[in-house]
């Protein structure tokens, strides 16, 4: 896809200063530049590599003035940064227009979806499915019996939605991603053996809610996991029956959340980060990268460690931590002092 100078300031509402007509195929870093590409300018700190880059064009603030002559051309916007966003945004929607139904694929008799509907090889769709507008299903996905979704849902090859999920509009659900499989539920007998117990809840994501490759979501024993308005979850993350996760809630890599959890509104979880079942996670909560959280915590709490600490907390603690060799060599040579006037006496 080839886009114009004058094409893409009429989507960003921008000014062209340069040749209009111009055209660009690709993006660019700006230090990386090349002829058919398009770049932007945002950072002060690479305003250098605008007088050497090779990109066609090149998005900038309105109130930039260059100070040598420049060979690419200028859009000049309010903000350069949101601009480029919003460009990648409107790229990813034309590269993803994808409308039709491939072959081989099926779909049940009894499935219905809307307009726009993009449904790719070897996809799957079961009894009584319900599909909005402009929903995007890539090769190899499977999308199980009585599952709904709402418009403008993109689901990604391979990822797997089983039987009686809800999923919003506006979500976005990657590759590899699992959602609805069974809890994690099992009881022991005398004998040590595991029966199985039935999970016959579903899983509910609401609304601008985005899933990421490989990560699992678990349905309920009874009930639902939620999913609030706006969560993000990054890759790879487990989360567990009767989970519900409050909205505009980010979760990053890697963190396991255990069953019947409840976490709050607007919280930031880091990467690797270990949840215990039965517990409620305030609103606006912060937990840094790699810590176990075995415990209820408040709203606006900041945690780090494992177990995890007041995050304050937590770095005076590891002030004292590093200085254990060096305390524990003071213990002993005062050991050592006492024990010889001991002997002297």
């Amino acid at each position: 896809m080839k886009f114009t100078a004058t094409q893409i300031a009429g989507i960003l509402e921008g000014e062209v200063e340069g040749n209009p007509q111009i055209a660009v195929h690709k993006l660019s870093k700006i230090e990386e530049g090349e002829k058919g590409s398009l770049t932007f300018l945002a950072n002060p700190k690479y305003t250098s590599y605008i007088y050497s880059t090779k990109a066609s064009i090149t998005i900038v603030n309105k109130d930039f003035v260059p100070e040598q002559s420049i060979s690419t051309t200028l859009i000049k916007v309010e903000d350069a940064y949101k601009s480029f966003s919003k460009l990648l945004e409107y790229y990813n929607q034309v590269k993803n227009n994808k409308v039709g139904i491939e072959n081989p694929c099926y779909i049940s008799e009894t499935a219905s979806y809307g307009d726009e509907f993009y449904l790719g090889a070897f996809a799957y769709l079961g009894d009584n499915v319900k599909i909005g507008n402009n929903v995007k299903v890539y090769p190899n996905a499977y999308i199980g019996d009585n599952v709904r979704i709402g418009d403008n849902v993109v689901v990604f090859a391979g990822a797997k939605i089983y039987s009686e999920t809800i999923i919003g509009n506006n979500c976005v659900i990657h590759g590899g991603a699992i959602i609805g499989a069974d809890g994690f539920g099992f009881t022991p007998n005398a004998n040590g053996e595991y029966s199985k117990v039935p999970q016959t809840g579903n899983v509910i994501i609401e609304d601008n809610v985005d899933v990421g490759a490989g990560t699992t979501i678990d349905r309920a024993t009874l009930g639902s996991t939620i999913l609030r308005k706006g969560v993000k979850l990054d890759n790879q993350i487990q989360i567990a029956h009767n989970v519900e996760i409050g909205e505009n809630t980010a979760i990053a890599a890697q963190t396991g959340v255990a069953g019947s959890t409840k976490i709050g509104k607007n919280c930031l979880i880091g990467g690797q980060v270990g949840i215990v079942g039965h517990i409620t996670i305030g609103d606006r909560v912060r937990i840094q990268a790699q810590s176990g959280i075995g415990r209820n915590v408040k709203d606006d709490e900041v945690l780090q460690g494992s177990p995890a600490l007041n995050y304050g907390d937590f770095n005076k603690s590891y002030v004292h931590f590093k200085n254990l060799p060096k305390l524990a060599n003071q213990i002993s040579n005062i050991e050592k002092r006492v024990k010889g006037e001991q002997t002297k006496q």
